[in-house]
């Protein structure tokens, strides 16, 4: 099994509304920040496959916020797999401020080439093997 560190993400100042604390909107490029660390992690990241003709656009996304975030604070993000098929593929992100739990959230992705769907199985079999390996 391949075990990937969480992604780390400082809290910037800019990332901050009126009231102190991290726009909630923040919270979904410090995902897409993690899931590319994860993908690199893997070998196989986002500027690889784009090289090759291949996107993977956000289809759906759900976040729950347990706890606000301030400036300076160092978020760790745990992505983990949530579900697989031949079409698309799920992500949980579980985010802590030390240790304490501040969002959950799960995204959703397709694999596209052309503007048709890819199944990634087929596509790019190591990439495919290698999100298996982090789920067993």
């Amino acid at each position: 099994m391949t075990q990937v560190q969480p992604y780390r993400h400082e809290v910037k100042y800019y990332e901050c509304d009126g009231m102190g604390v991290t726009h909630h909107s923040n919270y979904l490029r410090f995902m897409e920040e993690a899931r590319i660390y994860w993908m690199d992690v893997l070998g196989y990241g986002y500027d690889r496959m784009e090289a090759e003709g291949v996107v993977s656009p956000v289809i759906s996304i759900n976040c729950n916020y347990k706890k606000t975030t301030t400036f300076k604070d160092i978020i760790e993000i745990e992505v983990k797999v949530a579900e697989m098929t031949d079409l698309k593929l799920s992500f949980s992100y579980t985010m802590r401020v030390d240790g304490k739990l501040v969002c959950t959230a799960v995204s959703t992705h397709c694999f596209l080439e052309n503007g048709r769907p890819v199944v990634l199985a087929d596509r790019f079999p190591q990439l495919y093997e290698a999100i298996v390996g982090t789920m067993q």
